[in-house]
């Protein structure tokens, strides 16, 4: 860069032209923020996902959704070319500009404090969305629809004897 004799005026390139540092435009000041430079949208999908995935990481959960839900999702599961988890079953989301709000359907498993499972989901799906999206989570509310009993037909986890 060559030193022009003028006073604190900054360069600015010729139209079409990058200038010296690449990418800056003419007449954006160098130094502001690229993140002020544009909008960023989350969809009301992509929230769901996340407190849903962040939902079933948690120890105790054993599946998301009513009933119904759960019924629809097995059903889903079995279809061919459907196939697959949904991930948003028994999640509602409301997401606003800077913050949002969840409501989280779970079954338990049946032995676990169904206290402390709340508290941990709670504690992850805000922490995961906040990470993520950097948005406000203003509240998450956990409905437990059920408690999952093991059947004698399904395999049980094996307990140690000590």
């Amino acid at each position: 860069m060559t030193d022009t004799g003028l006073p604190n005026r900054p360069e600015t390139p010729h139209a079409g032209s990058l200038g010296e540092r690449g990418g800056k435009s003419a007449g954006v000041p160098h130094g502001s923020d690229p993140g002020s430079r544009g909008r960023t949208t989350i969809a009301d999908g992509v929230v769901a996902k996340i407190a849903g995935m962040a939902a079933r990481d948690v120890p105790g959960v054993h599946a998301m959704g009513g009933g119904f839900a759960r019924g629809m999702g097995a059903m889903r599961e079995r279809m061919p070319g459907v196939g697959g988890k949904s991930v948003t079953s028994g999640v509602k989301v409301e997401v606003g500009e800077v913050q949002t709000a969840v409501d989280l359907e779970i079954v338990v498993e049946y032995g676990v404090s169904i206290i402390d499972v709340a508290g941990d989901v709670r504690e992850n799906v805000i922490a995961a969305i906040e990470r993520m999206t950097g948005l406000e989570v203003v509240e998450v509310n956990i409905a437990v629809g059920d408690v999952h009993v093991f059947d004698e037909d399904e395999e049980q986890p094996e307990r140690r004897l000590e």
